[in-house]
């Protein structure tokens, strides 16, 4: 009997259970592990290499890819290539339903208000200065897209002269005149500047000496 125990148990040592690869299944296809490692450590590779987009890249590109299919749903479509200031003009125009800025009509009791106390009906417009970010967003984009800087449409004459008269007219509309934030970004910078070295307060007490 103990024999036959022996025999038995060395039959299973010697025959394993033919499931017994599940468990380990890189001893049984050694070449399957190895491309798949392979391929892990390519992707972690192509993974480092390609840098996450900053915030300001992520936004020129969905501004670009807006622009773009805001041209292909023209009718007809315009290209890229035959793109003008007046397609851009016109795409700002059309940015506005999307705009959540009051922007107070000239009969409207709260023109020139910064803080109306109650609600009005005046329209909602695109902010002069999210306009303003989104157009240097899409010069850049245009020019990074293979297009020359002499031919930019988002650079023209005509797309400044229309964001200045939105700025002048928003901040008589909203009574936020920019010229006063200007000043008060002097002040700050003023506010910052350093104090006086410990040096030169010893020479001024020199200069000056307490009476006795």
């Amino acid at each position: 009997n103990s024999f036959s125990s022996l025999l038995f148990f060395t039959c299973l040592f010697d025959f394993p259970f033919p499931h017994s690869t599940l468990f380990l299944p890189h001893q049984k296809y050694p070449h399957q592990s190895m491309s798949s490692s392979a391929g892990a450590e390519g992707s972690s590779r192509s993974s480092q290499q390609q840098a996450p987009l900053s915030r300001y890249e992520s936004q020129k590109r969905r501004d670009w890819n807006t622009f773009g299919q805001y041209l292909k749903n023209q009718r007809p479509p315009v290209s890229l290539s035959h793109c003008n200031c007046n397609h851009v003009l016109e795409f700002l125009r059309y940015l506005d339903q999307f705009g959540k800025t009051k922007v107070h009509l000239t009969g409207c009791v709260f023109f020139g208000q910064p803080d109306p106390p109650a609600p009005c009906t005046c329209p909602l417009r695109q902010a002069w200065g999210s306009l303003d970010a989104l157009i240097g967003r899409l010069r850049a984009a245009y020019e990074e897209h293979g297009g020359s800087p002499d031919t930019n449409p988002f650079g023209n004459g005509a797309i400044r002269l229309y964001l200045r008269e939105v700025r002048e007219s928003q901040a008589k509309a909203r009574g936020i005149p920019y010229k006063k934030k200007k000043k008060k970004k002097q002040q700050q910078l003023a506010a910052k500047l350093p104090l006086p070295l410990p040096g030169d307060s010893n020479k001024t007490a020199a200069n000056h000496p307490l009476p006795l």
